[in-house]
């Protein structure tokens, strides 16, 4: 969410930002609603000063008479209209969160994804002397994957890991929560369940509500109570990565400037509806609905060079891992039309997957300058102890299903065995894979 003082002012940028990003809002009708509801507010403030001169006067005045003839001109008072004020802010709210972040000068212009631009590449894919085989294949054949049991115990998407895979996603998950440690960022296990104000905050609600036709998060349907008894009025829901809960732990604050970068990371469950991929991927572990994941979060002093630069220490710890995992990847710099509303600069990592036979995201890492910190109120005091509204950023550090795909497709052998990246046979305790016997 922007300031609106910041929107009048930059009104032209704006309209290029929505064209842009592909936003259906109209910002005129925006900048229409906000002069009608400045105009209501004032009638407002006016009759409360007016009120307010009044009670005044009336209490210091002893004479009946006098305090009679104030009382009545108070009541002659016209009273603001409070169904029309509550009428024009709700149409105010609900446009002012759809109005975008001017993307960064260095933002690709396109329509979609596939104008997204490669900036960088770590090795090229792996040539085999042998036709490699799926993760779905390699899982069955080595009894670490079970897709049916799954399906029939968690429905559509659901899935089993089982014997060595079980070690190794953990394994995946350790080694990357030891070097986001190592890397200076402080360990945190967040909520997975979490109440609306985190996702509407972060962004994840596409408008002021949750909304299940758009929203791809799951709602938890068992109401809750609070520690008196009754029965509690938030509505709870599960999160898609640790991202929401961990800018959310910092909601309502006011940090020091001095204090920052702050470097989190989280370690979480992450639940997807995936409505608007109902009919993609639909077998395997590429896209499904609940998996773990890695997730590192900054709060940062509202610079934009210095909020550059800790986006790109995030994306370059990601590279980092892909590197010692041996995983051939590339890095995109997203374009505006990819680009969700609230993104001043984004990056995507893509790892190579030889049994697929395609490139798989791996990781986003996305600068949201102040966009998120306004609607969870996360602040800092300057130098000047003045409060300024915080930078937030958030990348992925590995996800478990994609980055356990890629190993398996590119550590695979022509007899069907996975050999272990180095960096993760401690967790597992052997250098390969095979079938059990």
């Amino acid at each position: 969410m922007l300031d609106i003082k910041f929107i009048r002012e930059h009104a032209d940028d704006i309209k290029e930002a929505i064209k842009n990003k592909r936003i259906d809002l109209d910002l005129d009708e925006l900048l229409e609603v906000d002069r009608k509801r400045a105009v209501l507010l004032r009638e407002e403030e006016l009759f409360n000063q007016q009120k307010n001169e009044l009670n005044d006067e009336i209490s210091k005045i002893k004479n009946e008479a006098e305090r009679k003839a104030l009382v009545e001109k108070g009541r002659a008072l016209r009273e603001p209209d409070s169904e029309k004020f509550n009428a024009v802010k709700e149409k105010f709210d609900e446009l002012m969160v759809r109005v975008p972040t001017i993307p960064s000068p260095d933002t690709p212009i396109g329509k979609g994804e596939e104008d997204n631009k490669e900036v960088f590449r770590w090795s090229e894919p792996k040539k085999f002397n042998f036709e490699p085989k799926t993760h779905i294949e390699l899982g069955k054949s080595l009894d670490i994957l079970d897709f049916d049991k799954g399906a029939k115990v968690g429905g559509f998407r659901g899935y089993y890991v089982k014997n060595d895979g079980a070690l190794l996603i953990m394994g995946i998950m350790m080694y990357a929560l030891q070097k986001m440690v190592s890397k200076g960022f402080r360990p945190m296990i967040p909520p997975t369940l979490v109440k609306g104000f985190a996702l509407f905050g972060s962004g994840y609600f596409k408008g002021l509500e949750y909304n299940p036709e758009v929203d791809e998060i799951y709602q938890v349907a068992t109401s809750d109570k609070e520690a008196t008894g009754e029965a509690s009025k938030d509505k709870k829901f599960l999160v898609g990565t640790a991202e929401p809960s961990l800018l959310a732990y910092f909601s309502d604050e006011t940090l020091l400037r001095q204090e920052l970068p702050i470097r989190v990371c989280g370690y979480s469950q992450c639940y997807r509806s995936e409505i608007g991929s109902y009919s993609k991927d639909v077998k395997g572990l590429y896209r499904v609905h609940e998996f773990m994941k890695i997730e590192q979060v900054v709060v940062a002093e509202a610079d934009i060079e210095k909020a550059n630069r800790l986006q790109d220490e995030m994306t370059g710890i990601s590279g980092e891992m892909h590197e010692e995992l041996g995983l051939p990847y590339r890095r995109l710099q997203i374009c505006t039309g990819d680009m969700s509303p609230g993104k001043y600069r984004a990056f995507d990592i893509e790892a190579w997957l030889p049994g697929m036979k395609r490139w798989a995201e791996t990781g986003s890492a996305s600068n949201f300058l102040d966009w998120q910190s306004r609607r969870l109120n996360v602040k800092y005091a300057d130098a000047l102890g003045e409060k300024r509204y915080a930078y937030l950023l958030n990348n992925t550090a590995l996800p478990s299903p994609r980055t356990f795909i890629a190993i398996l497709e590119n550590y695979q052998t022509k007899e069907g065995n996975v050999v272990v990246p180095e960096v993760l046979r401690k967790y597992l305790g052997k250098e390969i894979i095979t079938p059990l016997s």
